[in-house]
């Protein structure tokens, strides 16, 4: 299996120890993508392995609606399910809201980036061989890039 990230072409890897789930990631959306707040917590359930019903209750909403909402078939959810969600991933709650179309910002800041990537290193530390490989992988990108 392989995916692409930025139009390069990534191979299958797996780590010893996994984050939760084999690599290559799926593609990081970047600022500028359309990605869509059920895209995003559909990737960090997935990401996570949890079922619909472990982060329905845990954010004190039902599975239906959960689905509903990786589906993207609210217009507007509440900002509290929301604060639960991002609580219940350890994401960010403005990124979320910014991804919903809800006007955040702090002074001159931008509303964080939600990613896969952010949220998969969130999600358990990094061993030293998996940093190592990461920064290789990242160093090979941006001089492909020209960076």
């Amino acid at each position: 299996m392989s995916t692409a990230v930025n139009g390069i072409t990534l191979g299958a890897w797996t780590s010893t120890q996994p984050l939760h789930r084999s690599w290559p990631l799926p593609a990081m959306p970047d600022r500028t993508s359309t990605s869509s707040l059920g895209s995003q917590l559909r990737q960090l359930r997935e990401l996570r392995r949890q079922t619909l019903r472990t982060v329905a209750e845990a954010a004190g909403i039902s599975g239906a609606y959960l689905l509903k909402l990786e589906r993207d078939d609210v217009q507007s959810p509440s900002p509290h399910v929301l604060r639960r969600l991002a609580d219940h991933f350890g994401v960010s709650y403005l990124g979320l809201m910014h991804l919903v179309g809800y006007e955040v910002t702090d002074g001159n800041r931008p509303a964080p980036a939600v990613g896969v990537l952010a949220d998969a290193l969130a999600a358990e530390p990094l061993t030293d061989e998996e940093q190592r490989a990461v920064a290789a992988f990242l160093s090979a990108m941006r001089s492909h890039s020209g960076r």
